[in-house]
């Protein structure tokens, strides 16, 4: 791992987002073919799917090689089949979640994980992290890669980092009571879900320690609605962050915490319309499409993240800006008579409306026609306002059904709130 002086020192991440749209694809296409020349002689699944391709002579060329996707990743035992070397060569193992099928481990070379540590300053710099903070993690341990890579980026940050695996909701409570940290790492899901047990118990958080809530894993942190509940609930102030298991810490908050931008010095980004693959134009959704320049052992060009996002001007930084973030996963959408509907859309309004708790929906068929049912915990025991805005907002008749206190699940990590039934 490098020095903490050199990761704290953030003058070379500030002056990369200043380079022309030029110099940084001169950079991309650098990085990229350093690359190819490193995998290729040995990674068997990058022989097979870029043939003959030994290097590029411009960066439009990539648009010539094939799409990976975490299908093709998936091999019979589990592990993701990208590998460049054998399995004795590396030094972490982590797995994918399994939100979508099932979880998929990954693995990183110890040269891996410190190019993670890197990128991942790139976060901490968003969120103004300096040795003076305490972090508190409220994440299970486990093989999930988010409390490991933020953990690491921390305490190579010099930052003191406050693991809160293996405890109840209430216990991590009591221990940011403390351990008196100031920042929290933690998904928009369970930021609500710490609030929502600190109201049952009498606790004002927003007379906490915590000045800051970093957030990632799912849809929200930049998502005016939830962004707006969470800081009211703790008196801190939110900043989103991207990335996955297989491909990195791609995202980071811009200055107005408006969306994402990517982190292009470490990887290239495409915004393809999912039907056509062709790119789309600025301001207009599209799938985002990531190749990964630092990450040798367990390499991705053009993998299709499933990712719904748009891309916008930039800001301050060069990098590409992501309008809103990450607003869901292209294959979330689900087709309600006629209507396209996400997920995370319907979150959006929903978390607006501060009585609601909590809440699960539930596309279902009845006879030849598709319904969503909407289960709601609310305060005021009124689900017709909700039902009111949601059907303004998505022009879509929906169920709006009032759930017992306390009835629908609860989340740690990821919420799982969409139940497709048809």
């Amino acid at each position: 791992m490098g020095t903490t002086a050199g990761l704290a020192d953030r003058s070379a991440r500030d002056e990369v987002q200043t380079l022309s749209r030029e110099a940084l694809e001169c950079l991309q296409l650098e990085k990229l073919n350093q690359l190819l020349a490193t995998i290729l002689p040995t990674n068997r699944f990058y022989q097979e799917k870029l043939g003959a391709c030994s290097g590029l002579t411009a960066l439009s060329q990539l648009q010539d090689l094939p799409f990976t996707t975490k299908a093709e990743l998936l091999a019979e035992d589990s592990f993701a089949n990208n590998l460049t070397w054998e399995k004795e060569h590396y030094v972490r193992f982590h797995r994918t979640s399994g939100t979508k099928g099932n979880p998929m481990a990954v693995l990183d070379t110890a040269e891996d994980w410190q190019w993670w540590m890197q990128v991942w300053q790139y976060v901490l710099d968003a969120a103004d992290v300096t040795a003076e903070d305490r972090a508190f993690l409220a994440f299970s341990f486990g093989p999930f890669i988010g409390f490991w890579s933020a953990h690491d980026a921390l305490v190579a940050r010099g930052v003191m980092s406050i693991p809160g695996g293996g405890l109840s909701t209430r216990s991590r409570l009591d221990l940011i009571s403390s351990s008196q940290p100031t920042i929290l790492f933690c998904t928009p899901t369970y930021a609500l879900r710490m609030a929502e047990v600190a109201v049952e118990h009498g606790i004002d958080l927003t007379n906490s320690s915590v000045k800051r809530i970093v957030v990632a894993g799912e849809p929200g942190g930049s998502i005016p609605s939830i962004r707006n509940r969470i800081e009211s609930a703790w008196g801190a102030r939110l900043i989103d962050h991207a990335g996955a298991s297989e491909i990195g810490p791609w995202g980071f908050a811009d200055q107005k915490r408006t969306g994402l931008h990517i982190c292009e010095s470490e990887f290239i980004a495409e915004i393809i319309n999912a039907e056509t693959n062709e790119p789309v134009a600025p301001g207009e959704p599209g799938e985002l499409v990531l190749t990964c320049l630092g990450r040798v052992g367990s390499p991705l060009i053009r993998y299709r993240t499933g990712d719904r996002v748009i891309p916008t001007q930039v800001d301050s930084s060069n990098f590409v800006l992501l309008q809103g973030g990450v607003l869901g996963r292209a294959d979330d959408m689900v087709v309600i008579r006629g209507v396209n509907v996400f997920p995370s859309a319907l979150e959006e309004i929903l978390r607006s409306f501060d009585d609601v708790v909590e809440y699960r929906i539930t596309a279902f068929q009845d006879g030849e026609m598709d319904g969503l049912s909407v289960e709601v915990e609310d305060r005021l025991d009124n689900p017709q306002r909700i039902k009111d805005a949601i059907e303004v907002g998505l022009g879509l008749r929906v169920q709006v059904i009032l759930a017992e206190t306390n009835s629908l699940p609860r989340f740690e990590a990821k919420g799982r709130r969409f139940i497709d039934n048809r």
